[in-house]
Formats: structure tokens, sequence, C-alpha cells
């Protein structure tokens, strides 16, 4: 028997964390009222989801361990939700773009460096595909792909996932209306155009809607996390993954698969874990440690027919990219981060940390009898509250529950843990201990016992 939150008695306890949360930052509140330069009073308006009215502000940040002004400590399990997966500012990392900054000199030349040969190696021996290139952030590196997707297949339309997250692509904020059409998701800033003339949407795990959607003949591409992460993790039921691919062949569309979250599932994404074979790939914020950095991998076949194609311009016009994209700062922070820092030996440590985190979380649910889940994705784990764990981004979004969110998020806070703020995601990082995970683990289930103490 699942036990009910007392929603009088949580609005009590929401009253009490944020007083804590403002008594205890005060300085950031300061700062934060006097940001009326600032669209949104911050410097990017994502930030106003940090609970309690106002965001910490930085001070340092090293490692998994983060200082606000105020000098309060937190056990970063955020880590810049994922931008920082292999900690702040991990030394190699920092030697390397110090190095390319100071020392070699030339953040942007327009010339190449040989950085660039090696990373793509590496992520050739992570991932499969054999062919690279380089962009700013994940967003950028969706952007170009789907229009190499298009133009290698000859079709106009991307499939997606209701409540996919594939950085700010506009074709990709789409959820399907009652009668199955792509419209934009609520929220959804100015779509330039009606999202049904650029893409069709399913929900995650329905091979029988992919195929539905497939056989309309126009989908160019099928852009996929293997698990969703943007709206909760959503996990990949058996066989989806694989029918994704069996069906993308079958209707000749292309397998774009984005591991900007899933890389935590160990050195090789989830795609060398689970061997799913894409035709294009995506990766971006934690592989340069911080310095804004992304990849699209190619295979062969869609370099060939975009190579092939009689007009397209793809040195000058084509919309490849920005001038500061593959500069050298990023290519050395790439092959430091890569090589030295997340490295299979440091995946092996966190996901190992994060299954105790997860297990942890998962006994401490059941002694409260509460109706929660987690799920786990190598080294990140997430908790909802409602269980069983949805199966599609619709479920998960039907089961967000603002008020809880905003209590773990502040009592974890006001006592020295960074949740993510946009969810309940923990990510291990190198330097991330056990002792660590099992503050967490006391704070979660002191937590769950006030919740349920009424």
């Amino acid at each position: 028997m699942s036990k009910e939150i007392n929603r009088e008695h949580l609005n009590e306890l929401l009253i009490r964390e944020r007083s804590l949360y403002k008594s205890r930052n005060k300085k950031s509140h300061e700062l934060f009222l006097d940001a009326n330069n600032l669209f949104g009073g911050v410097p990017m308006t994502w930030m106003n989801k940090w609970s309690g009215g106002f965001p910490l502000y930085l001070e340092t940040a090293h490692g998994n361990t983060i200082t606000d002004v105020d000098g309060n400590s937190y056990i970063d399990f955020a880590l810049g939700d994922t931008g920082a997966m292999a900690g702040h500012s991990p030394k190699a990392s920092t030697d390397a773009i110090v190095k390319r900054m100071v020392a070699d000199g030339g953040i942007t030349t327009m010339l190449p460096t040989a950085d660039a040969q090696w990373v793509g190696h590496e992520l050739t021996r992570r991932f499969g595909l054999p062919l690279w290139s380089f962009t700013l952030t994940a967003t950028d590196a969706n952007r170009w792909a789907i229009r190499l997707a298009r133009l290698a297949t000859g079709k106009s339309k991307i499939l997606v996932f209701s409540y996919c997250y594939h950085g700010s692509v506009d074709e990709t904020f789409a959820v399907p209306d009652e009668s199955g059409n792509a419209v934009a998701r609520p929220g959804n800033v100015a779509p330039p155009v009606p999202l049904s003339q650029t893409t069709r949407v399913v929900e995650f795990n329905d091979l029988a809607a992919v195929e539905n959607a497939l056989a309309q003949g126009d989908v160019a591409a099928i852009l996929a996390e293997p698990a969703m992460t943007n709206i909760g993790i959503v996990l990949p039921i058996p066989g989806f993954l694989e029918g994704l691919r069996a069906l993308a062949t079958q209707y000749g569309a292309l397998l774009m698969i984005d591991e900007t979250h899933t890389f935590s599932a160990g050195p090789g994404g989830m795609t060398l874990r689970d061997g799913l074979d894409p035709d294009i790939f995506i990766i971006g914020k934690s592989i340069g440690a911080g310095i804004p950095s992304g990849a699209y991998g190619l295979t062969h076949y869609v370099a060939n027919k975009v190579l092939e194609h009689p007009e397209a311009d793809i040195i000058d016009v084509g919309g490849v990219g920005g001038t500061l994209a593959g500069n050298s700062l990023s290519m050395a922070a790439m092959r430091a981060t890569l090589g030295e820092v997340l490295t299979d030996e440091a995946f092996a440590e966190m996901v190992s940390l994060c299954d105790t985190y997860t297990s942890d979380v998962q006994e401490i649910i059941a002694q409260f009898e509460l109706p929660w889940s987690i799920s786990q994705i190598g080294a990140r784990a997430e908790y909802r509250f409602t269980n069983p764990a949805p199966l599609n981004g619709s479920e998960s979004a039907a089961a967000s529950d603002d008020e809880l969110d905003e209590f773990m998020h502040l009592y974890m806070c006001n006592r020295g843990v960074l949740m993510t703020p946009f969810h309940n995601m923990a990510l291990m990082c190198p330097t991330t201990t056990e002792q660590e995970v099992k503050v967490h683990s006391g704070l979660f289930a002191a937590a769950a016992a006030e919740l349920c103490a009424k």
C-alpha cells in the first residue's frame, strides 16, 4: 500500500524550506535583485528554474564541489546538467586549455590543429562512426546533421518523440495532437513554421507508431536519444532500439542517435554498450569539460551521398557552422578530456557509484512505501514521483509534481547537495566519492521521513 503525501503538510514544509533558502543565500538574492539589465534577471532565462525564487551565484567550482557567493559549499550532483560530467575544471583539461591559450596561443585562427585528428580517432573508437565534424554545441550538431539527412535522402521530415529534447532545434519541440499530427509543445516560442511541415512525432517505445510514421514516405531521419532524459529518464523497452534501426533501414530513413546526455552510460555511451548502429551520431556538452564543444559523426554512406550531391555547397553557403566551430581551444579541451579525464576506467567507477546511489534510493522509497521510482543510465540516475516509471514522454510530463520537485530540491540545497534544477537528476563525475553518495542517501531518507510524518 503506497502512502499518499499530505499536501497541507507538504505546503508547510515548503514554506519552511523557502525561508531557510532565502536566509542562507542573502548575497545571491541581492545580486539577483540587482540584475535589472539582464533579460529575466539572469544570463540565460532557464537559470530561473532554480527552486527558491532566485538562483545561487557561483564563487568557485572544482571537481564536484561548488561554493556560492555566500560561502555555502555543495556536493554537486547537477554537474552543469551533464556539461561538467568530467567534473569542474579537471586538471588535465585545464592544463591543456591554458597551454593552448597562453603557451601556444591561437584560440581561433581558422586553421586546423592535430588535436582534431586525435579526437576524431577517439570518437570512432568509442562510437564506431568513421567520419567526424565539430561544432560548439550539440544543438549546432543536430541542426546541421538534420540538413545533411534531408540532403542524403531527398526527404523533408524528421521523426522525433513526444517531449524529446535535442537542444533548441525547431523541428524537435513537437507533440502529437489528437489525430497524431505534430504540433508545438506547450510554451514553444514562436516556431518559424507549423511543426507539421517539418516533423512527424510519436511516443517513445511505440514501434507501431514509428512504422506508421515512416510508411508515409517523407521521413529523412529518426532523431532519438536512446533513452529520453529531459522529461525525466524514460528507458527503452527491450527491442525498441533494435526496432528503430530495422524500421529506418526498411523505409529508407536514417537513424540519428543523440548521446549528449546518455553518454553517461559508459565510455561509448549506449551506442557502444547496447550495440546501436546509427547513421548519424551527435554529442556535445561534456566532451570539452565546460569549453563549448560538440560533434557529429557520419557513416561513409551518408558522407558519400552528401558529397555526391550535384548542387550542395558544404564548404561555404550550406550552413556548416560558425567561424568558431572546431576552434583550437575546444579541440585541445576535447582531446584532454576524452584522453585523460572521461576514460574507460573513470566510467567504471562512476557507474559503480551510481549503482549505489540508485540502490539506496530504491531502498528508501520501499521503506517509506512511497509511490515513486528511480531510473538509471550508467553514471546518471533520476527519481520520479510516480510508479511504475513512465514509458514515454507524455506519461512522464503528466507525472510531474512541481511542489514535490521544489521541496526535494530545496531540502537538498539547504543541506549542501545540488540536484539538477530542471529535474531530479544526479550525475557522478570522476571525483565523486561513495561518502558523498551516502550523504545524499541520508538526506533523501530524512526528506522522505518528514514528508511521511503526517
